[in-house]
């Protein structure tokens, strides 16, 4: 399975999203990269981006910045991205990308929606993930609107940290879902005090 993290420069929010998921999903067959709608190739992470990432032990020395393509939203099988403009332009780039590209905190939502309801199926991981993403459909309607995860660069370090926590936060609902024995105290539990330290 791929997952696919985009945001518009690919250097602040979706290098974040994309060294978290490594983490978090370290030991699977899942590989985790990053794009940006308008990104530019081979350019550092934000210094504000990397002075988190590191301060939580995650090294962000070796990211290099890449332009979205058609064929590598096309290679993905899973699409977060942050802002609803981010979605649209990805869909218009590779418009059979729509049934599974979704905003970070929306996915989120399907994820706990469907987990509540015994509607995650399949052994791994991948399979659980991919189960949701072939009930989207149906779900988004009755979900509420995910509200975009702002974009800080340029913008104190504060909005950096809050775009961060927003980011991790979203990740971290997304794998609990994920839990074979899945309790909603487990998910409430996990967003009281599941965060990585430095976001």
């Amino acid at each position: 399975m791929r997952i696919l993290v985009v945001c518009t420069g690919n250097v602040c929010r979706s290098p974040i999203g994309e060294l978290l998921l490594t983490r978090y999903l370290e030991g699977t067959s899942i590989e985790v990269s990053s794009a940006g709608t308008r990104g530019l190739s081979g350019h550092r992470i934000d210094p504000s981006s990397a002075r988190l990432l590191e301060a939580a032990g995650i090294d962000s020395v070796g990211f290099r910045s890449r332009r979205l393509t058609r064929p590598i939203a096309m290679s993905a099988d899973l699409i977060l991205c942050f802002e609803k403009k981010q979605r649209r332009d990805i869909v218009s780039l590779a418009p059979t990308a729509v049934r599974h590209t979704f905003l970070v905190g929306e996915f989120a939502q399907m994820c706990e929606y469907c987990a509540r309801r015994g509607m995650i199926s399949g052994l791994t991981i991948q399979e659980r993930l991919m189960s949701v993403v072939r009930r989207s459909a149906m779900i988004r309607p009755m979900l509420d609107e995910s509200p975009d995860i702002v974009d800080p660069i340029g913008k104190d370090f504060e909005v950096f940290q809050r775009a961060a926590e927003e980011t991790n936060t979203a990740i971290r609902r997304i794998l609990t879902s994920m839990r074979k024995h899945y309790a909603s105290a487990i998910v409430d539990q996990s967003l009281r005090d599941g965060t990585v330290s430095a976001v």
